[in-house]
């Protein structure tokens, strides 16, 4: 299960979650509002180590971390 960095999109809480899957619906721990994710912050894999810079966003990647 991965754990991505979140925005609170009312009050602008920044936030990390584990959760079970990427399109998984997450609230704010501090307003309880609905969040987006952050493809600002770095992803680390299961090692613990960071993957090469990737921003976590596939879509713009281009499979350069594939």
């Amino acid at each position: 299960m991965p754990i991505y960095e979140y925005e609170c999109e009312k009050c602008g809480n920044i936030f990390d979650e584990l959760v079970k899957d990427a399109n998984e619906k997450v609230v704010c721990p501090r307003c309880r509002a609905a969040a987006r994710r952050s493809y600002s912050g770095k992803v680390y894999t299961a090692t613990g180590k960071t993957s090469g810079g990737c921003s976590g966003n596939c879509s713009a990647c281009q499979n350069r971390c594939r």
